[in-house]
């Protein structure tokens, strides 16, 4: 396999710009990868050209991603799988972050019970327990074909040897530097020796990244979570302030567990589930949707819109009172996805006005970050993986690890740090996500795989903290409702409602202007152009067609899709 050579390469992809503004179809018979980075996708695809699987495919990406997408792509982090086995079983790994041991109820909160500001986001309490190596590792263990060392030694190699920067990656070190320099070994990482930013073309190293994934090459499990590099993140917390110990990392274990499941359309949506909620509220909102002919009224129509804004309205607002992690919580998944149930939420629907989300709760039941990045995979045996993972916001919590050379996440801010007390994307939540030692927080990831005759048809994600669902939910009614090939059906523009506030935002210039006065004239008063750069989402996406691999780098981002 070609480990030194990927590195050399590096600097053809990235200066090339990897045709990131077109939103073409990528064709391949044996495979396909797409993700948020050219060169994490090129890695993925190398490992399937040398007989791996999708999912070694996908572990050999998601280490890669640590390296060249250092702000969403991660080992300081942790994310969920979704994977459909050529044998025709699914399972889930859960490896989302957990909260330390010593992590308590109100600990973001003053004297007063006010949340204080940053405390959650932009410090070192902000940080969970990894996860993303246990995952990696546990999935490869079970459903890989290759060695550790064949899907790890890409990415040991593009740490090590350097890989030339792009336009992109320089802007986001340059955006990020005001809070990354704060601390020493953040500002050793993203500038360059004399302090000074990088520029594009320039070669960036990463010696204590690399050395940190040998020794998880080497020792699996042990060389992350115990031995040198536990230690010198144990260190770090404790000279920060910080929470996280030894004993909390030897703890961590990634979770297999049973997907979330549901029909649309003739159509089986296979997606994750708690501690994501991704799952649920996409099944939720398509239980809610079916009844109505979406694909007559026609992609971008007010009557479209319209529904889908009130599904995504009531949705949101089960998710902040019903969703938290089911080891800690009774979170009523069963019900939440029953169809009935969804018809019971969707009742009070008119057709011809908007509801307000302060008349909308959350419905009654039984008792029972925008950083993020997704990769999507596919092979020609009927294996196929959807991967998202995180470190929250842009580059976590700007913490890197010295003498380990990787990012720590700011997840915990993803708990209801307070009850209906909004965390950086909006999002409210009450005690079923409240914090707890060694519970993990709630999430928007939405890994998904769509399934036809029991057959991949499609794997979907995105990052975008809490608009991630709403995008997913998107590409999958452009494919199944309206009809669209891949290109289309990632590339449309979107918009987004979650419940509160009580707003719908829109990619600027998406939507027809008839489109938005006819919204507003049935009581949608507070419709938004989105204020940040690359749009809603970034859904990287494979689909197969007529026995054709098809992928799709989203053009919001600058990926690549790589198949042969």
């Amino acid at each position: 396999m070609r480990y030194v050579a990927l590195a050399c390469i590096a600097s053809t992809l990235t200066l090339a710009n990897l045709d990131a503004a077109s939103p073409a179809e990528v064709r391949g018979k044996a495979g396909m990868v797409a993700s948020r980075s050219g060169l994490a996708s090129e890695v993925g695809a190398d490992v399937l050209r040398n007989g791996g699987n999708a999912i070694d495919a996908a572990v050999a990406t998601g280490f890669a991603l640590a390296v060249t997408y250092p702000s969403a792509g991660n080992i300081g982090g942790g994310g969920f799988m979704v994977i459909r086995l050529a044998d025709g079983s699914v399972v889930t790994n859960d490896h989302r972050e957990r909260a330390p041991g010593a992590a308590g109820h109100d600990m973001f909160l003053d004297d007063d019970g006010d949340v204080v500001d940053g405390l959650s986001t932009h410090s070192h309490l902000a940080v969970g327990v990894p996860g993303t190596v246990a995952g990696l590792l546990d999935v490869h263990e079970r459903h890989g074909k290759l060695s550790r060392a064949q899907v790890m030694d890409p990415a040991i190699a593009l740490a090590r040897e350097g890989f030339l920067l792009d336009d992109d990656l320089v802007g986001q070190f340059r955006r990020h530097l005001p809070r990354l320099e704060r601390y020493a070994a953040s500002r050793a990482v993203f500038t360059k020796a004399d302090g000074s930013p990088f520029a594009a073309g320039e070669r960036f190293v990463q010696p204590d990244l690399a050395a940190t994934l040998e020794r998880v090459r080497e020792a699996g499990h042990d060389g992350f979570y115990r031995g040198k590099t536990a230690e010198l993140l144990a260190a770090e917390m404790q000279r920060g302030g910080g929470l996280i110990t030894l004993e909390d990392l030897a703890a961590y274990q990634s979770v297999w567990r049973e997907p979330i499941r549901g029909t649309y359309r003739g159509h089986e949506i296979v997606s994750m589930p708690p501690p994501s909620s991704g799952g649920v509220l996409l099944v939720q909102m398509l239980n809610m949707l079916e009844p109505h002919d979406l694909g007559g009224f026609g992609y971008g129509s007010a009557a479209v819109m319209h529904r889908m804004i009130e599904a995504e309205r009531r949705a949101y607002a089960d998710r902040a009172h019903h969703l938290g992690d089911t080891d800690f919580y009774p979170t009523p998944v069963a019900t939440l996805i029953d169809k009935d149930y969804a018809a019971g939420r969707f009742a009070n629907f008119d057709p011809t006005r908007a509801s307000r989300s302060d008349d909308i709760g959350s419905g009654d039941v039984p008792n029972e970050s925008p950083d993020t990045t997704h990769v999507s995979v596919m092979d020609a045996a009927g294996n196929a993986v959807a991967y998202t993972t995180t470190l929250n916001l842009s580059y976590g919590a700007k913490i890197v690890v010295p003498g380990a050379g990787f990012l720590l996440n700011n997840e915990m801010d993803d708990f209801a740090i307070k009850p209906n007390t909004p965390n950086a994307y909006g999002l409210l939540g009450d005690e079923a996500n409240a914090i707890a030692p060694g519970k993990r927080m709630l999430s928007s990831m939405t890994p998904t795989i769509v399934l036809r005759d029991g057959e991949p048809l499609l794997v979907t994600g995105s990052p975008g903290g809490s608009t991630i669902i709403t995008t997913v939910l998107q590409v999958v009614m452009n494919v199944v409702d309206h009809g669209m090939d891949l290109s289309d059906a990632v590339g449309k523009p979107r918009f987004h409602h979650q419940w509160k506030p009580d707003r719908v935002i829109v990619e600027p210039f998406g939507f027809s202007p008839d489109t938005i006065a006819a919204l507003e004239a049935m009581g949608h008063q507070h419709i938004d152009a989105i204020r940040w750069g690359r749009g809603i989402g970034d859904a990287n996406s494979v689909m197969r067609r007529d026995g054709e691999l098809l992928g799709v780098s989203d053009p919001r981002g600058a990926g690549r899709a790589v198949g042969f």
